[in-house]
């Protein structure tokens, strides 16, 4: 039987403490032995505390086994840190130190450095420094200073520090997260969709990822040939019939599809999403079977699935595989969210992937539909808008691949809100499903038949939509807007939902506005935004996103973040500070992509 703790094959990326020391002996360097290894233990333990890997377990530090006081301690520190398999860096130091002698060179390892504010040791000099150092060779490393004077026997960090220790280490882990690993492209282009027209080059030089790819005869192949778990299988459709209530088929009547076709279409949609599933990770169970090969999988940790229209015009689509793989729960129990882009738009497909590494949420994909004006809305519905949407509202809407995760009926604290999956409820759970009904597919878009996720997210939840464009002769850009999930009256709601296909999961978002640029009106928004797609993470992770994006070399076109919170590589000051969006356009094309 196929087991949900067969996912992760290879053992994590470690996050590096490296801490560094005055190298002059005989009595400096003695006397800051143990303050200086007491710091990397106490961010070392706090790090563990407080950051999870995918799959729910503390994130595991390495401290180098002495001080850094020179060069030779600096090598036996990498020398230990590569067989450790680290992945991120902090250096770490309450004093003066030799730059140059004491940096991490490694230019793959993202990189932070924290100089200890204190006035008995000149730990913020040898940060100057060393940050110097770094950005003279072509190196950017964070820097992260304490706003604060610190005694030098004061072993805590301060507030400020923890922040920026966090969004640093969060974005260092995604980005060493990706690298190595795979995207999946099942099929080709979709509808002439230029994000399914799939960038190897981006993929290598600025995720270290790989690209796979597949027919979608493959889900063919492998029905017809029974190559995937039937004992699982006779589990999920038992699964299926009990928690996926099939709601009325929207249909013209002369169109509608039998019930005997419906049966058959659970069927397929079911066994597509095993398939989907093990070509993403592979599964042991098939090499019991006899099918060792596809057994293997293609250490994917994004993939994305054509659908439309080769396959949609004759089988059932992609939705119900599409949708339950994108939540955190399916008859095998909770679990991390597979993430799957519909219409292998690889792009959203890659926001998908941001927002999952620096949360351990599930994402919802949509379009980006419609800029409902508060005019609009009162014209067609005679409802005026009040609270979060009193601005106006984006319609995200798309035909299943969101994650129920986005019904909101997860509760923290008695508010809506999407959750690692270690922190998923049964009742969690069961409520998502319950919010949720399996609509027929239109068959004017859907020849082949199959389900389409119904559900209608709960207002309230801070959320944060992102895309990723790519431009050419520029390379690819971020785009970043933070807002809140709206709720509507339901007679508003549905007078608004059925001018499209209400058989599809809304969201109604409403961007923090700034009164500024691209943020000026919920209208500019839309207006700015890049692509007909959009990931839709749960909070307000647009900082935790920009820092990412500058590790990756991405600069960030709009955002709505404030400036207090953006956090970069302290070299891209040098490119300029009173613009800092110029600023980090100039920075992420003079370093260029960090794998090429």
């Amino acid at each position: 039987m196929t087991t949900k703790d067969a996912r992760w094959k290879q053992d994590f990326p470690k996050i590096g403490i490296r801490p560094t020391i005055d190298g002059r002996r005989k009595g400096v360097r003695e006397s800051l032995e143990d303050m200086t290894m007491n710091l990397a233990k106490a961010v070392s333990s706090f790090l563990s505390e407080n950051i999870r890997y995918p799959d729910g377990s503390k994130v595991e530090c390495v401290i180098a086994d002495t001080c850094i006081g020179g060069v030779a301690e600096a090598a036996a520190c990498a020398d230990k840190f590569a067989k450790a398999g680290v992945g991120v860096s902090i250096t770490v130091t309450p004093c003066w130190c030799y730059g140059t002698e004491t940096m991490d060179m490694d230019p793959a390892i993202p990189k932070a450095v924290w100089g200890f504010n204190g006035t008995e040791r000149p730990g913020a000099v040898y940060l100057a420094a060393v940050l110097s150092a770094h950005a003279q060779k072509g190196l950017p490393a964070f820097g992260i200073y304490g706003r604060d004077v610190q005694d030098l026997n004061d072993p805590s960090i301060p507030e400020d520090v923890q922040e920026k220790l966090l969004r640093f280490a969060r974005a260092g882990m995604a980005a060493a997260l990706m690298k190595g690993k795979s995207y999946l492209a099942i099929g080709s282009v979709s509808m002439g969709i230029a994000g399914s027209m799939i960038d190897p080059d981006f993929f290598q030089e600025y995720l270290g990822m790989r690209n796979e790819y597949v027919d979608m005869s493959e889900i063919t192949r492998r029905v017809e040939e029974e190559i995937y778990d039937p004992e699982e299988y006779k589990i999920a459709m038992a699964w299926v019939k009990e928690n996926c209530k099939e709601g009325p088929d929207n249909n013209p009547e002369d169109i509608q599809t039998s019930r005997e076709k419906k049966d058959k279409d659970w069927e397929m949609v079911v066994k597509m999403t095993q398939i989907v599933r093990d070509l993403m990770v592979g599964n042991k169970r098939l090499e019991e079977l006899g099918f060792a090969e596809e057994a293997m999988g293609h250490h994917a940790i994004v993939s994305g699935f054509q659908g439309q229209r080769q396959w949609t015009d004759h089988f059932p689509n992609g939705d119900f595989h599409e949708a339950i793989l994108n939540s955190s729960f399916d008859w095998n129990g909770i679990r991390a969210p597979y993430l799957v882009a519909t219409e292998n738009d690889s792009l959203n497909g890659v926001s998908m992937l941001f927002g999952n590494l620096l949360t351990n949420t599930a994402q919802i994909f949509a379009d980006v539909r419609t800029y409902w004006s508060p005019d609009a809305v009162k014209r067609v519905t005679g409802h005026e808008l009040t609270g979060l949407g009193e601005n106006g509202l984006l319609h995200l809407i798309n035909s299943g691949p969101a994650a129920l995760d986005g019904t909101g009926e997860q509760m923290i604290d008695g508010k809506p809100a999407m959750k690692p999956f270690w922190e998923i409820t049964e009742e969690d759970a069961n409520n998502c499903l319950k919010a949720t009904s399996w609509r027929p597919a239109a068959v004017e878009y859907f020849r082949g038949g199959g389900f389409s996720s119904d559900f209608l997210t709960r207002g309230g939840m801070p959320v944060t939509m992102s895309r990723l464009n790519l431009v050419k002769g520029l390379g690819p850009v971020l785009q970043i807007a933070e807002g809140y999930t709206v709720e509507l009256p339901e007679d508003v709601h549905d007078k608004l939902d059925k001018r499209t296909d209400p058989t599809w999961p809304t969201t109604w978002f409403a961007p923090n506005l700034t009164g500024e640029g691209s943020f000026k009106d919920v209208y500019s928004v839309m207006d700015n935004w890049g692509a007909n797609h959009g990931a839709i993470s749960y909070g307000h992770i647009g900082a935790d996103l920009i820092t990412l994006a500058s590790i990756l070399r991405i600069p960030v076109s709009m955002h709505n973040v404030n400036d207090e919170q953006i956090f970069r590589p302290r070299a891209w000051g040098m490119f300029g500070t009173n613009d800092p969006e110029g600023a980090d356009y100039r920075a992420c094309k003079n370093f260029g992509p960090m794998y090429k």
